[in-house]
């Protein structure tokens, strides 16, 4: 796995109330959830970059209110013919 630096203020911990390690978390899944969102990235993909499960993610778009279900009609078909 790729690992990258990015400079913060000190404050922001304390004006969000998270630790490091927690803040990185959450900035990892709210990323991807907006990736995910504008379509760039599928829900799998999107995830994985979140460093969670499917399924927790799923629970995760609830909390940032983005439907899960991010399909066009295109997609749709798509997956009906997988289906069969």
């Amino acid at each position: 796995m790729l690992s990258i630096s990015i400079q913060l203020p000190e404050s922001i911990f304390s004006a969000l109330r998270k630790e490091p390690d927690d803040f990185v978390k959450e900035m990892r899944l709210a990323a991807s959830a907006k990736w995910y969102e504008l379509g760039e990235i599928s829900q799998e993909k999107a995830a994985e970059i979140a460093g969670v499960s499917r399924g927790e993610f799923i629970v995760a778009l609830a909390k940032f209110k983005i439907d899960f279900m991010q399909y066009d009609l295109k997609d749709f078909d798509k997956e009906l013919s997988n289906a069969n």
